[in-house]
């Protein structure tokens, strides 16, 4: 079975600093927000409609960042492909509330503090992903 999933990392602008948005999952890790593409959506729309539905918060997608792909087991189903599309998201209106069926929590971060709590309570895949995003806005870091 193949599972597609999309969503993003989302930023915006506030005076001359800039902010990440990062969620706490159900598990308790930093990640991103993302899920399930639905019938007769692009990706792209799955992406800019998980990051509204999780967070509140509308976007506008700017650039594709990465495509992962892992398998997990789904108790029923058994081996599951699963692809998950990434973008760089500017935050265009909403307010920020964490929808509490699927998440534990949302704020805004600055980059370097993201980027921190993602290398020490995040998933690993999202590592690359993040990176990524960091750096189209301006900034450098290092796995260590």
């Amino acid at each position: 079975m193949k599972e597609i999933s999309a969503g993003g990392v989302v930023f915006r602008k506030v005076g001359n600093d800039l902010q990440v948005q990062m969620i706490q999952d159900r598990y308790g890790k930093i990640t991103l927000p993302k899920g399930k593409m639905e019938s007769g959506e692009t990706v792209e729309q799955t992406a800019l409609r998980e990051i509204r539905e999780e967070t509140g918060i509308e976007g506008a997608i700017l650039q594709p960042l990465e495509t992962i792909t892992y398998q997990f087991n789904l108790a029923g189903v058994g081996l599951v492909d699963k692809e998950v599309h990434y973008y760089l998201v500017e935050a265009t209106g909403g307010t920020l509330q964490a929808q509490v069926e699927e998440i534990r929590g949302v704020e805004w971060l600055h980059p370097l503090e993201a980027w921190y709590q993602q290398t020490h309570a995040g998933y690993g895949n999202n590592d690359s992903v993040l990176k990524k995003a960091l750096h189209a806005l301006g900034y450098e870091v290092n796995n260590d």
